[in-house]
């Protein structure tokens, strides 16, 4: 039986990519983010080690102590069961990677699983999915932050990389919102501007990755987070008029 709780990830969800901060250290990347009022970040790193993987993870761990943001790991089952304990809340994986329920026999009940969706059927399957306790729909818009990969021989587990999947539009993302009851995360080419959209479109939460690497990260997310407030200020006081107007008539 599952003793975790479901995730509350919004209103924006970091993505502390290695490539995209270079040579920013990852642990220190999480650090800003949670200091910006980031309260959900997965750490992603597709060509460490996992010596670095390790590390990094270690590091992230003791970071974020006391903050109140819930660390997410992608793709790693294996380091998200090693650091439940210290501070990882949740694994994220993809269509290609580890399926949720052999992810789910990896990491226990008590940690969080998320998944990526980019089509109607994958969404579907997720939902449907007991092991999944949160769902990705992407890219929203065109992007060039996030590239697929295959597996092969000769590139090893990560393979070549490939363009990112086609990018699904914000009808989608109101569409999946109609289709499940899960947390809903949107992601691709989403910066400050679009925050609002996205998430008055039915997301519970904006993925960012390029948008909260570039530059100063402190800064770029507090950028993010300052977009998602002003979206619910604005939906707060939009409610309060529909309220008025009803009580007045």
């Amino acid at each position: 039986m599952s003793v975790r709780g479901r995730p509350q990830p919004g209103p924006i969800y970091a993505i502390a990519d290695a490539m995209a901060l270079a040579p920013l250290p990852v642990a220190a990347a999480v650090a800003e983010m949670a200091a910006a009022g980031v309260r959900s970040i997965q750490i992603r790193a597709k060509r460490w080690t996992g010596r670095q993987w390790h590390e990094a993870v270690e590091a992230s761990c003791r970071a974020l102590e006391g903050s109140g943001a819930d660390l997410w790991l992608d793709d790693r089952a294996d380091l998200a069961a090693l650091f439940g304990a210290a501070g990882v809340c949740g694994l994220h994986v993809g269509q290609s990677d580890l399926p949720p329920a052999a992810a789910r026999r990896a990491i226990g009940n008590s940690l969080w699983i998320g998944q990526s969706t980019h089509n109607e059927l994958q969404l579907i399957a997720a939902d449907a999915d007991p092991e999944v306790d949160l769902i990705a729909v992407g890219p929203v818009f065109p992007t060039t932050g996030k590239t697929r990969s295959e597996p092969s021989y000769r590139h090893g587990p990560s393979g070549p990389s490939l363009p990112p999947e086609p990018a699904i539009g914000l009808e989608f993302v109101g569409w999946a919102r109609s289709r499940t009851a899960k947390p809903l995360l949107a992601i691709g080419g989403i910066d400050a501007s679009r925050v609002g959209a996205v998430l008055a479109a039915g997301a519970d939460a904006v993925v960012a990755l390029g948008a909260a690497c570039r530059g100063d990260v402190r800064t770029s997310c507090r950028w993010l987070a300052a977009a998602a407030a002003a979206f619910g200020e604005k939906r707060a006081s939009n409610v309060e008029s529909e309220g008025g107007a009803c009580g007045s008539s």
